[in-house]
C-alpha cells in the first residue's frame, strides 16, 4: 500500500496506524520550519517516536493542556465555549452564576469561571487543493492570509496544511505572519482540468495518480494527532474546503475522534464552486457539521463569494477572541479512556457553542 503523502520536501512525520489495521504508514513532509512551541517535539524526535505503533488505548498524549475548547488534567476539565443569543450574536459580561455544567448527566461543581478573550492560541490553517477548488482555491489563499495578519499576535502562533491526493505540511509552527502567508501561496491544484467537466466521466482526463481523492479525514486526523495533540493552550483548525472527502483511509469518525482527543476546535469555512458538481451532486456538508459539532466549531457556507468568505473569517476571529472558560473537577475520576458527554445550560436560555465531550485520559508528559 502506497503513502498516503508524495512529496520531495523532508520528511516531518512518520504516524503508524498499525492499530487501524493500515499496512502502510502516514507522513506529513513540510517546507522550512519556522518558529515552533516549546512543547513541539523536533522532526527527527517525531520521527523516531512515531514510528512504534501504539494501540488504542495508549494514545493518552492526544488528551492534554488547555485549549480551544477543553483540558483534561488529573483532576481539572477546563472548557472553552462561546455564549449567543438567537440571533447569533456573541453574549459577553456572563457570570459564573449564569451556568451550570453536567457530565454524562451528573451535575458537577464549577470551580472556576473566566471570560478569556487574550489566551494564546495554536491554530491550523488547512486548504484544500482538490480540482474541485481550482476556481475558489486564490480567493482561499488572498483572505485566510489577511485572516492570519489580523488573529495572530505575539503569543500565536499557526501552521499551514495543504490536502488533495496528498497531505503536505506547507508550513511548520511559527509567529511569522509572512512565512504563513508565502505557505498558503504555495498550495495549487495540481490536476489539470483545462479540458472541462469532472475527470474520468467524459469531461476529462482522469488524474495520472496513485491514489486519486481529497483526503480530507485523513487530513484532520494528521492536523489533530500529529500537530496539535502535544500542544498546549487554546487551539483550533479552520477548514478552507468543500467538504468531501474521497479516498481517505480514515473515517470522519475517526477524524473527530483526534480533533476531541487533541482537544481542538474545528471551523469549516465551505468554500465550493457548485458549477464544478454539474448533475453528480454535492455531499459534503453533512459531515463537516459533525465534525464542527462535536468539537465546538461550525460550518460556514461561503460558496465562491469573497466578501461572505472575508466576513466568515471575521467571525471566527471574534469567537475565539470572545471566549468563556469553565473549568471543574468531574466527580468521576477514573482516567480510564472513556468518552464523556458534556452539557453546559445558561439560565437565561442563550445558545452555547461548545464541544460535545471529551476522553477522560492520563496526561503524558
Amino acid at each position: 500500500m502506497p503513502k498516503l503523502l508524495v512529496s520531495q520536501r523532508r520528511t516531518l512525520v512518520v504516524v503508524a496506524l498499525a492499530a487501524l489495521c493500515f499496512a502502510a504508514p502516514f507522513t506529513v513532509a513540510q517546507q522550512p520550519a519556522g518558529q515552533r512551541s516549546s512543547t513541539q517535539q523536533s522532526p527527527a524526535q517525531k520521527t523516531a517516536s512515531s514510528q512504534q505503533p501504539a494501540p488504542p488505548d495508549q494514545k493518552s498524549d492526544d488528551s492534554q493542556q488547555p485549549t480551544e475548547t477543553l483540558k483534561v488534567n488529573v483532576n481539572v476539565v477546563q472548557l472553552f465555549f462561546n455564549v449567543k443569543d438567537k440571533h447569533g450574536a456573541l453574549i459577553p459580561n456572563l457570570t459564573k452564576d449564569d451556568f451550570e455544567i453536567r457530565e454524562d448527566g451528573t451535575p458537577q461543581t464549577v470551580k472556576y469561571f473566566t471570560a478569556e478573550t487574550n489566551l494564546p492560541l495554536t491554530l491550523g490553517i488547512m486548504i484544500d487543493a482538490s480540482g474541485s477548488q481550482r476556481n475558489v482555491i486564490d480567493m482561499e489563499k488572498e483572505v485566510g492570509g489577511a485572516f492570519l495578519k489580523q488573529i495572530l499576535t505575539d503569543k500565536d502562533e499557526a501552521f499551514v496544511i495543504s490536502f488533495d491526493i496528498t497531505v503536505d505540511l506547507l508550513q511548520d509552527f511559527t509567529r511569522d505572519v509572512h512565512r504563513l502567508q508565502t505557505a498558503l501561496n504555495k498550495a495549487k491544484v495540481n490536476v489539470d482540468y483545462t479540458s472541462g467537466g469532472i475527470p474520468g466521466m467524459g469531461g476529462g482526463p482522469v488524474p495520472q495518480h496513485n491514489s486519486p481523492g481529497t483526503l480530507l479525514y485523513d487530513a484532520v486526523y494528521l492536523s489533530a494527532h500529529d500537530m496539535l495533540a502535544k500542544e498546549v493552550g487554546r487551539k483550533a483548525m479552520i477548514l478552507l474546503t468543500d467538504g468531501q472527502d474521497e479516498g481517505s483511509r480514515l473515517k470522519i469518525q475517526d477524524a473527530i475522534e483526534a480533533a476531541q482527543k487533541a482537544d481542538s476546535i474545528v471551523y469549516v469555512l465551505l468554500c465550493a464552486d457548485r458549477g464544478f458538481y454539474g448533475g453528480f451532486g454535492y455531499y459534503g456538508e453533512g459531515d463537516m457539521r459533525k465534525l464542527t459539532e462535536q468539537t465546538g466549531g461550525r460550518v460556514i457556507n461561503v460558496g465562491n463569494k469573497f466578501d461572505k468568505l472575508r466576513e466568515a473569517f471575521d467571525q471566527i476571529a471574534a469567537e475565539l477572541r470572545s471566549q468563556y472558560n469553565i473549568g471543574y473537577t468531574p466527580t468521576n475520576m477514573n482516567l480510564d479512556g472513556s468518552y464523556r458527554k458534556l452539557e453546559i445550560k445558561n439560565k437565561q436560555n442563550y445558545k452555547i457553542q461548545a464541544r460535545a465531550g471529551y476522553y477522560a485520559s492520563h496526561r503524558q508528559e
